[in-house]
């Protein structure tokens, strides 16, 4: 199995369809990375597709999953993981991940449903896990993400999240923003979560914006901008576990293109900080 996955660095950005000709006009180096959902892109011809590969080209990719249903009860669609590793191949994407959750059963739901937290339930997502890694012949990534109920639940969101890393031994691709939400949702201390996350897993970290329904729920929307209590988790992320890739997320309500530009910004400002400073750019500093 090929471990040379997610072989990025620095901010990167959620790559939509909206962007292709905006894209075009910014400097690439102020991109480190982009990232697309697969389902959007695979197949697609026409100035969509001639598009995508010329940026494949220009940019590091790595992919991130809307449909494979880790945790559903129909059976795991191993047709789409074939079709799924040419796709990779093809246009030399360098990692791929998908959700710790499930959104089919005899159909598609159209949304990301929660896993029961139980001792079943990791075995039952390990082993698709598993199949999923030889299937492709590398390792994935699996994202931990937002819920608003855990029905039948056996452990906690932090207990269940581990179980399946290690029964599956699989990375982890660590979203801040969904650790915020839950932790405001069912009442628990974010920064404490953080601190018992395997950081050697970690293959890179996704940041976004979400909507306050109430000041006791939020909403996971990747719809607005990143709020200061996330910008501060993300630094905490880096003081833990050192700086990792990290992506902006942005699905609708999309800014103009200098804007999202300014949080790439921001992640590049807190990365600077929490890279340690060397014995010459010390005494630069003090001069």
């Amino acid at each position: 199995m090929n471990n040379e996955t997610f072989q990025v660095s620095g901010a990167g950005l959620g790559f939509r369809r909206c962007m292709t000709e905006t894209l075009a006009q910014v400097d690439a180096a102020q991109i480190d990375f982009l990232e697309v959902a697969p389902e959007n892109w695979m197949g697609l011809g026409g100035r969509f597709g001639r598009a995508f590969r010329e940026y494949t080209e220009r940019y590091p990719f790595v992919a991130h999953g809307l449909s494979l249903s880790l945790g559903g009860p129909s059976p795991l669609d191993t047709a789409f993981l074939h079709k799924l590793k040419q796709f990779l191949t093809s246009h030399n994407i360098r990692g791929y991940s998908e959700h710790l959750s499930y959104c089919t059963d005899d159909g598609h739901l159209y949304d990301l449903m929660p896993i029961p937290f139980t001792e079943a339930a990791v075995r039952h997502v390990a082993k698709r896990i598993e199949q999923t890694q030889d299937i492709l012949q590398q390792r994935i990534a699996i994202e931990n993400v937002s819920f608003y109920a855990a029905p039948g639940a056996e452990m906690t969101e932090l207990e269940f999240l581990l179980a399946v890393l290690k029964e599956a031994d699989c990375d982890l691709l660590l979203d801040v923003n969904n650790i915020y939400v839950n932790s405001v949702n069912h009442n628990y201390d974010a920064t404490a979560f953080l601190a018992q996350i395997p950081g050697e897993r970690i293959s890179y970290i996704h940041v976004a914006g979400h909507y306050n329904e109430a000041d006791d729920l939020l909403v996971d929307t990747h719809g607005a901008d990143v709020i200061d209590p996330v910008w501060a988790l993300l630094q905490q992320s880096y003081d833990l576990f050192g700086v990792k890739p990290t992506l902006l997320e942005r699905d609708f309500n999309i800014p103009p293109m200098d804007q999202l530009l300014q949080e790439l910004h921001t992640i590049r400002d807190l990365q600077r900080r929490a890279l340690p400073v060397s014995a010459e750019e010390f005494r630069y500093a003090q001069i």
